[in-house]
């Protein structure tokens, strides 16, 4: 088990590195298949400056040739996919399929969370994605972490909780105009509902709001003391957020380690 943890972490490392270009490159007209570079002096990158988090910190996080700094986006999707793909086999060991499984939505919840992040829109292509292999998930689990029904009864308990995390979200969508929540967010809460139920999957939301709000009211006193200068903007009550990654946080606590809060 340890050596499929060890093995599954660097495979991840070098898929993350393959969703940093994704996520950089989604709907800019590039196409996935050109070469890295640097975005500063356009510098092709050889091997040895592409090795996963390590040709990083080897550089001090800047270029080899003009010396501009590296985003930490880089090291940290990468650590990020090795760590939940270390986590699949941990969890799901020792049914391969569905580690490999869980390994594939991962990598597209990260490339979700780090693009909500980056570009402020969660893809419509990735969200669908998700949603696709949230609902079919049964289908890959082991039959003991099964209801009695099976994979059709944990299909239709999935699509459930699918359905009403979407209509509470699109709500909060529709009525605010988009102030409170984004449609993204509606089809992401459907994907998490899909994949852990109406209960697992209310636990994961008041978690993910929780987060929300801690981390909020966390950036507006920084924002508010010395520290804050250093942010790249200042922060209030009214500033947006992204909430995809909470979202997937709430996600992944309970998928992973059974997080759950509400005594229902």
């Amino acid at each position: 088990m340890l050596l499929t943890i060890i093995y599954l972490f660097l495979f991840g490392l070098i898929v993350g590195s393959f969703l940093n270009v994704a996520i950089l490159r989604y709907n800019t007209g590039r196409s996935l298949a050109g070469r890295s570079g640097c975005f500063s002096c356009r510098h092709q990158l050889g091997w040895t400056e592409l090795v996963p988090v390590i040709s990083f910190l080897g550089q001090g996080g800047r270029c080899r040739h003009c010396g501009s700094k590296i985003s930490w986006q880089y090291p940290l999707v990468e650590l990020s996919t090795g760590i939940l793909f270390a986590l699949s086999a941990w969890k799901f060991y020792p049914y391969f399929g569905t580690v490999a499984f869980y390994c594939v939505l991962m990598a597209v919840l990260i490339f979700i969370v780090v693009h909500d992040l980056r570009h402020q829109i969660i893809a419509n292509e990735a969200a669908y994605l998700l949603i696709g292999l949230a609902i079919i998930s049964p289908v890959f689990r082991p039959s003991d972490l099964l209801p009695a029904g099976g994979a059709p009864a944990a299909i239709l308990y999935g699509l459930l909780g699918g359905f009403i995390l979407f209509a509470v979200f699109f709500a909060l969508w529709f009525f605010s105009r988009g102030r409170w929540m984004g449609f993204g967010d509606a089809k992401l809460a459907f994907a998490l509902g899909a994949l852990l139920g109406p209960k697992g999957s209310a636990d994961a939301v008041v978690v993910a709001f929780w987060l929300g709000a801690l981390v909020g009211l966390g950036l507006i006193a920084l924002s508010k003391i010395r520290v804050g200068k250093s942010l790249h903007r200042r922060y209030s009550i009214k500033s947006e957020v992204p909430f995809a990654p909470f979202l997937a946080a709430g996600l992944l606590l309970n998928l992973f380690f059974g997080l759950s809060v509400l005594a229902f």
